[in-house]
């Protein structure tokens, strides 16, 4: 099953934040609480990390993209 992993809500004052680094590519694999992606605000940089075990299958927000939370940034292959 393929889910959709939105940023995260990054504090109450947040309304975007500014794509700074993927740690993992297309077809990693990933596990749960593992460093997935960062993200910089106006005032601090954010680790994200994956909510689930399984494969990134695809990236929807590229290095330099500045997403607001809730906004879809990956899929993950996660097993049913």
């Amino acid at each position: 099953m393929i889910v959709d992993f939105p940023l995260p809500e990054l504090g109450e004052q947040v309304s975007s934040a500014t794509v700074t680094g993927w740690m993992k590519a297309p077809g990693d694999q990933i596990s749960k609480d593992e460093l997935m992606l960062e993200v910089m605000t106006e005032k601090i940089n954010v680790e994200v990390v994956s909510p689930y075990d399984g494969k990134l299958v695809e990236i929807l927000a590229d290095i330099d993209a500045d997403v607001s939370p809730g906004v879809i940034v990956a899929r993950i292959e996660i097993a049913d």
